[in-house]
């Protein structure tokens, strides 16, 4: 080719076009790739600097996976707290429910109008009241015969006597016995000391079961009190009261109690108080078991009239709706540990006290550890609801209380672990919606440095376009002057 000689203006015409047909393939090229900047030849600044762009974006990209992960773990938490909340709130209406119903079982009992002796009692056990029976006796004793006096040889007496004229000498003394305990008087100014003061010291005494008085006649006189196994009269000056030593403490009578004094006897005892509960019922003794279980009443016949005897047992049935409410409880505690178990994702459970970390950024020096207080699980036994409720646990209002506060406290902090996994989830979507526009606007940035303007290469093109076929237009006119020559020579 170098043999060829061309004019200087077909040479120039095809320099021109060999140009232009260059411009048109690069601009083929960015319109076909939508780049202008398709390799570092193109533009080393550029096509480093939005490589480092698509780079960052690209790691970015990948945490948003993981952030994508993490916020499906804490919706599986939460959908968990939810549901324990739910049942614990159910548990607590179960125990509202038991504290509102009174259906406790009662019965009915005839007093007899006779044959009560000081051995008939009513022994109350099982139910609430336990293996130990509790018994209340059925008659009270009382003193109906002569109290012991003195002898008819000291009638006349009045208050006012002096004891040297009963015959008391200073230091004599009289001691007062009621088989248990002892009252001393000594007589240390028998001259001026009276038959009243004498009473008085002997009265004074609370602990002996004795009472000294005169009577009409001017007999000095000794009382027994009930309960009491004897009256004794003794010491130096003993002999002076005419006719008193050891006196028999008259029988005892029991007369039987009457339903309202049963009543109150029963219900103001401290070991049945809240167990049992007892009213008059027309005449009749009611007794409510206020329990669960079974109440044994002894001293009470099939025939429902009371006799007193150990020998007959009559049952009152327990409270089955708060029963039955114990068993659903239960059922329901059950339940608080197997939602925690369910209630995992990609296998990462928040509520066995798994942990959570998620990264945000590519550096690795941004990121979240996520997990309940001190790592523990949440279930029954960490939220303090983990024993099994017996049906005697529902015997008492104050046992229900109980366990409503525990509830209480249970639900308190469930709540308080779904707020704090709210405010982790909070952060996680916040950082989420953060890194994503991040990744818009490093991508937007390399696409700047990169990205072809199609509008200006279509013109360019089409321009390029335009320029080629002038130019081809110039190199056909420059090729004629030498045709003109070959005219010539024809």
């Amino acid at each position: 080719m170098a043999d060829i000689s061309l004019s200087k203006a077909v040479r120039s015409n095809l320099l021109s076009l060999k140009g232009t047909a260059d411009m048109m393939a690069s601009t083929q090229n960015r319109l076909a790739t939508g780049n202008k900047v398709n390799s570092a030849l193109d533009n080393p600044s550029s096509w480093f600097t939005a490589k480092g762009l698509t780079n960052r974006a690209s790691d970015l990209g990948a945490l948003l996976d993981s952030m994508a992960n993490g916020v499906k773990t804490l919706e599986a938490a939460d959908n968990g707290l939810s549901a324990m909340t739910k049942t614990l709130e159910s548990m607590q209406s179960t125990l509202r429910q038991a504290r509102q119903d009174k259906s406790f079982q009662t019965a009915s009992y005839t007093l007899p109008a006779s044959g009560l002796d000081n051995t008939s009692t009513l022994a109350f056990s099982g139910g609430a009241v336990g293996a130990t029976p509790v018994s209340i006796n059925l008659t009270s004793q009382t003193n109906t015969a002569a109290a012991a006096t003195t002898a008819t040889t000291a009638t006349g007496l009045a208050l006012t006597d002096t004891l040297d004229g009963l015959g008391f000498a200073d230091g004599e003394t009289v001691i007062i016995g009621d088989g248990a305990d002892t009252v001393t008087y000594t007589a240390t100014t028998a001259a001026t000391a009276t038959v009243g003061d004498l009473i008085t010291a002997i009265n004074a005494d609370t602990d002996v079961g004795v009472t000294a008085s005169l009577n009409a006649d001017g007999q000095l006189v000794f009382t027994a009190d009930d309960n009491e196994t004897a009256i004794s009269v003794s010491g130096t000056g003993a002999g002076n009261l005419a006719g008193v030593a050891a006196q028999a403490v008259p029988d005892a009578v029991y007369v039987a109690k009457t339903v309202d004094q049963l009543v109150s006897e029963i219900n103001a005892n401290a070991d049945l108080k809240g167990l049992i509960r007892a009213s008059n019922d027309n005449g009749k003794l009611r007794i409510e078991n206020q329990s669960t279980q079974e109440l044994n009443v002894d001293g009470v016949p099939s025939t429902g009239i009371i006799d007193g005897s150990t020998s007959g047992v009559s049952t009152i049935d327990g409270n089955s709706v708060r029963a039955g409410l114990a068993s659903q409880f239960n059922e329901l505690r059950d339940q608080l540990d197997k939602l925690a178990d369910d209630a995992s994702f990609n296998g990462i459970n928040l509520l066995r006290g798994d942990k959570l970390a998620i990264t945000f950024n590519e550096t690795g020096t941004s990121s979240i550890d996520i997990q309940t207080k001190d790592g523990e699980t949440i279930n029954s036994a960490n939220l303090g609801v983990s024993t099994t409720l017996e049906e005697s646990d529902l015997d008492s209002d104050d046992n229900i209380d109980a366990e409503l506060s525990k509830l209480k406290s249970a639900l308190n902090e469930v709540r308080s672990q779904a707020s704090t996994f709210g405010s982790n989830l909070s952060i996680v979507q916040n950082r989420q919606t953060f890194t994503d526009s991040m990744i818009n606007t490093l991508e937007d940035g390399a696409g700047n440095l990169t990205l072809a303007d199609m509008n200006t290469e279509a013109a360019n093109l089409l321009a390029l376009q335009t320029r080629q076929s002038l130019s081809q237009n110039s190199l056909s006119l420059a090729s004629q002057a030498d045709q003109s020559i070959l005219q010539l020579i024809r």
